[in-house]
């Protein structure tokens, strides 16, 4: 049996793949030591974490559009169109909260500090307020207040966490990656390698997260009629530039072995998809590693 160091990547309702996925590891023999996760994966790790995946997994598969709906509890006036206390109380009732420190498996959940441009690493206290940092998707849920910080999104800055891993001394290190060439795509993305006269990738990256990051600073997305417009666009831009970010991440610190979702498997919100894409990770996983 081997021993893994698991990365489970942002990406919305596509993170729903990590349920296969984690499903394939276990059935072949993978021995799971620790977690490392942003918004879906830090979710997914947790409950995987508290040993409640079966149930997890049975709702999720139940979950209609209109429970989606009804699980809303809107913000008006806010940083944010959702609250977000309405499905975590849902989580909570249905999985229970636990301290990360009390977990038997290392776990991490990876939130980001939009006031300061850096990732929070979340190693202990309220499993489920980690979670609720980390899942806080930009303009969708009102950030996440935890330790004096105001939180969003891990994928912001880091949509596949790779480093808490690095003190481990697990057999494998296994990274999931959300945002991969879309599903359409016959070619693989170019390496970013500079060339003359081009800038140099790492600095077009940090380009785009600071401009995200202003955007979402001084943008009040309740204004106007166009809101659930706009927070489509958002996504799409979300999606984009974690792509980026994360092609980047695995190049400087390359786990021993990556699954890939394309990141047009399914739309972020669509969590009424999951019998689909809990087949596509562990259909991913066997092809990836079997």
């Amino acid at each position: 049996m081997k021993t893994i160091s698991l990365v489970l990547g942002s990406g919305g309702a596509r993170g729903l793949a990590h349920i296969g996925i984690i499903r394939w590891l276990k059935e072949h023999d993978y021995d799971i030591r620790s977690i490392s996760g942003c918004s879906m994966g830090a979710l997914v790790g947790g409950v995987y974490a508290c040993d409640k995946l079966d149930v997890f997994e049975q709702w999720m598969r139940s979950v209609s559009k209109l429970d989606i709906v009804k699980l809303l509890d809107m913000s008006w006036g806010k940083q944010g169109l959702v609250e977000g206390e309405r499905i975590m109380a849902a989580l909570k009732d249905l999985v229970g909260d636990r301290m990360i420190e009390d977990l038997e498996i290392e776990y991490t959940a990876v939130a980001a500090d939009i006031s300061h441009e850096k990732e929070i690493w979340l190693k202990s206290g309220s499993l489920f307020d980690a979670i609720r940092a980390s899942i806080s998707l930009p303009l969708f849920f009102v950030p996440a207040q935890l330790k004096g910080m105001s939180l969003l999104d891990g994928g912001i800055l880091n949509p596949v966490p790779i480093a808490p891993t690095f003190e481990d001394h697990n057999d494998l290190t296994i990274a999931v990656n959300l945002g991969g060439p879309p599903a359409g795509d016959d070619h693989s993305e170019q390496q970013d390698k500079p060339e003359e006269g081009r800038e140099a990738p790492e600095n077009k990256v940090h380009r785009k997260i600071t401009s995200f990051l202003e955007d979402l600073k001084s943008r009040n997305p309740l204004e106007g009629t166009g809101s659930w417009k706009m927070l489509g666009i958002a996504n799409q831009t979300f999606d984009a530039m974690q792509s980026a970010i994360a092609r980047q991440k695995l190049a400087a610190y390359p786990p021993d072995r990556t699954i890939v979702i394309a990141r047009d498997a399914c739309g972020t919100l669509e969590f009424d998809r999951a019998e689909e894409m809990i087949r596509l990770g562990y259909e991913t996983a066997a092809k990836t590693l079997g």
